[in-house]
């Protein structure tokens, strides 16, 4: 019961590694349906990178035979996930008690913006708001001089991935217990976990004995380096790879610099650290030194704009972009599951579906008679595409 990026793409996790899904959409269908590139109507690009492997029941859950069916459905499942306020959750009457009273092995799992239990548990949340409450926009302040959004919803989705590891954790814990349960992964928490991993740093400690913020990447410099014709992107970052940066560039007298002799000094004279760096690497092409360095342990790549990352050598040998033909949006490109299972392997079994499309073959499974399901069609609780 999920809508935008955090709770689809969650969902699209579990399918791709073979979980059988059932999205419950509300009449007007994911809001994500309607973003990005589209050939037909409910069927543009953000909708279909985050909802292939799964089947699509609309269902008004406003509409009491609606919330029925859902409950219904939930009969048979192992697991719920939703991302609506667990205060919408409760109102609708789809709260945890409400599906364990139907399937008390269910496990059930809601994602919003932050904990219930906090003064902010009543607020509604998106990624831009997430990514401003956790501290990542003002990480770009404290670099570029001014709060920054990053290009990408780094908070819908690593928050994505700890539904995913909340759930699986939750399963395994089923299988030797027998219960089911309630899990709580709220966006804030889990972005202020994810950040301050690094960024915690001299306040770790009580009082503090420093600042937060990891040294190394609060620094200007901290960027692509610019070749003689592009950009590259390399990190000499322990002590061998300093050493072999030094040795096999030409500048061997670095290695023994005070400021660079130890991982540590060169974090502490990062600025230092990032010039020198560049100036050497502003004397070749990038192509140069990627064969330079491309024998070496030092971690160096070339920098992939978008379209690059179509064409790259690596992703096209383990076969990562596949297309498929879509029954109704034609030929696709998609990412295939980054994972590899020796013995489950992930894939695609079922491609995006259309709003609503399996709403009368599952509530049939659900064991909904022929004639009830008429009634929901025709009242508008539910609709077939």
């Amino acid at each position: 019961m999920t809508a935008v990026v955090l709770g689809p793409w969650a969902c699209q996790i579990l399918a791709d590694m073979g979980a059988e899904v059932i999205k419950v959409e509300p009449p007007r269908g994911d809001s994500n349906r309607t973003l990005g590139a589209a050939r037909s109507k409910g069927m543009s690009a953000l909708y279909l990178t985050c909802n292939r492997n799964k089947r699509s029941v609309v269902l008004d859950v406003k509409q009491p035979a609606a919330r029925a069916a859902v409950l219904k459905i939930a009969e048979s499942c192992d697991v719920v996930i939703h991302n609506n306020r667990a205060q919408v959750m409760d109102k609708l009457g789809l709260a945890y008690k409400d599906f364990r009273a139907v399937n008390p092995k269910i496990i059930y799992c809601g994602t919003y913006g932050y904990g219930r239990n906090g003064p902010y548990g009543a607020r509604g949340a998106l990624d831009d708001s997430i990514q401003a409450i956790s501290g990542i926009a003002m990480l770009n302040e404290m670099v570029l001089g001014e709060p920054r959004y990053l290009p990408t919803v780094v908070a819908d989705k690593t928050t994505a991935m700890a539904v995913v590891q909340a759930v699986t954790a939750a399963l395994y814990s089923r299988e030797r217990t027998g219960r089911g349960q309630e899990i709580e992964v709220p966006m804030f928490e889990t972005m202020v976990y994810f950040v301050m991993a690094e960024h915690l740093w001299g306040m770790s400690f009580e009082p503090p004995i420093g600042s937060a913020g990891y040294t190394r990447l609060m620094s200007y410099h901290r960027k692509p380096y610019k070749t003689l014709d592009g950009y590259i992107a390399i990190l000499p970052y322990l002590d061998n790879h300093w050493e072999t940066f030094c040795k096999v560039s030409g500048h061997p007298e670095l290695i023994t610099d005070p400021r660079f002799r130890t991982l540590n000094s060169r974090v502490t004279n990062i600025d230092d650290t990032y010039s020198e760096t560049a100036k050497i690497m502003a004397t070749r092409t990038t192509g140069e030194w990627l064969a330079i360095f491309g024998e070496t342990s030092v971690p160096t790549n070339a920098v992939n704009s978008l379209e690059d990352l179509v064409r790259d050598p690596h992703l096209k040998a383990v076969d990562f972009w596949q297309e498929v033909e879509h029954p109704t949006e034609g030929r696709l490109r998609m990412t295939r599951f980054p994972y590899t299972f020796s013995e489950t392997p992930a894939g695609v079994r079922r491609l995006q579906p259309r709003l609503g499309e399996h709403s009368v073959e599952v509530l049939r499974e659900a064991g909904l008679a022929q004639a009830d399901i008429d009634a929901m069609l025709a009242s508008g609780a539910t609709l077939q595409s």
